[in-house]
Order: structure tokens, then sequence, then C-alpha cells
């Protein structure tokens, strides 16, 4: 089946501090999206990239791809307000049946392994969300103050978040909702269940100066 990976990298990364948005924050020399994209297509030689971008920020966009990149396989769209209004600008460049993965572009430690796992799992179920459990313990925030939480019943929810195109592209022509946090909810809010695939640790997103120091050890543990 025909592969489309939506990558978004369409924020401002105002946490990192600096006027860079993150995505292009070096790391190891070449920028965090390069690892991000690379990834996606050694996954599978058939699939394709549609990268979303800051609009001020398509032609940084351009270098990377040609740069490093077949620019056969990866087209470029500009981002909307919100998340959702991103990934929805991404899907507007599908149209065939299809599986589609949705990613963070900063979470730029992903495996192949994992993008296998959800794709096998969406081809079977029209859905998989890559998941880890939460090794802290756990509060809820309540109207008395707050209580404690079981968190063998918590996931944390990560990103390529993956889906038959039958259920994704129709789900995000609902109307907008800020608690549309991620793919997940938007479908869920469609009427559709959804299901967990297991994650990776070392998925993590980038947002915060400290990660780009931990991504750049987990890939020298890697390289090693």
């Amino acid at each position: 089946m025909k592969k489309y990976a939506v990558i978004v990298a369409g924020g401002a990364g105002l946490r990192m501090g600096g006027s860079l948005p993150k995505q292009f924050l070096l790391l190891k020399d070449k920028p965090v999206l390069y690892y991000t994209i690379k990834t996606f297509l050694e996954a599978y030689s058939d699939l394709q990239v549609i990268l979303v971008l800051p609009v001020d920020y398509t032609d940084m966009g351009q270098e990377i791809i040609d740069a490093w990149f077949d620019k056969d396989r990866i087209r470029i769209t500009a981002g909307g307000e919100t998340r959702f209004h991103s990934v929805q600008n991404g899907l507007s460049q599908i149209e065939e049946e299809s599986i589609i993965f949705v990613h963070d572009g900063v979470r730029c430690l992903l495996s192949t392994d994992l993008i296998h796992r959800c794709y096998q799992q969406a081809v079977e179920t029209g859905t998989a969300i890559p998941a880890i459990p939460s090794k802290d313990s756990i509060r809820l925030l309540t109207d008395e103050g707050n209580e404690a939480f079981d968190r063998n019943k918590v996931m944390l929810i990560q990103t390529p978040q993956t889906f038959h195109s039958k259920i994704l592209i129709p789900a995000f022509q609902i109307d907008y909702k800020d608690k549309f946090t991620d793919e997940a909810t938007v479908v869920e809010a469609f009427g559709m269940k959804v299901s967990l695939v297991e994650g990776e640790e070392r998925n993590i997103k980038i947002t915060r100066p400290v990660d780009i120091v931990i991504a750049e050890q987990l890939l020298n543990e890697t390289a090693s």
C-alpha cells in the first residue's frame, strides 16, 4: 500500500529560547530535521515525505532536501495556525488510498523498527499510536487539590501516529477544537477508536536546550 509521512515541523520553537526554530538547530553538524527525514526514507523505499514547515522557513527546508535527499520523494507545504491546521495542510497533498504516518519533526531519534511496527498495526487495525508506560508517579489535579493516580494505567503518547487514509483524511474535515492535541484525539472525536503500539524511550521530542545535549549523546551511543 502507498505510504506517506507527514512530518510536522510548523512550530517556532519558542521554548528553545533562540530565534531559529528547533527543527533547524544543528545536531552533530546536521539539522534536527535531517535525522527525522532520513529515518523515514530509509524505512520504506516507496515512502513519500510531506514536510510541513513555517511559511518563512520553506526555503531553509528546501536547502536541507537539496543537500542530502532525493527531492523526488519529498514535497514541502506551509504550516497552519495550529498543529491541527498544519496536519490538515499536509493531508491535502494526499489523494490516493494509503497508510499515513504523522510525525513530530523534532522527534528525530525514532527508529525504522518503530515505523515498521506502526505500519503493520495500521494495516491490520487502521490505527497505530506509539506509547510508552509512565515511569513516574502520577497525580491528578482535582477541585479539592490533587490525588494520586495509578501510573500503570497511564501511557505517554508519541509519534508517528499512523492511520489508514480512509480514517485520517475524513477525520480532519471536522471543525477544530482546542482539545485536539494530536491526531488520535481528532480521530476519536470523529467517532473512531485508536489502538496503541509499543513506542521507544529514545523517541524524545526536542523542546528545550538540554534535549539537544541528550539527543547528541544518544546518537553517539548508536554510532559506537
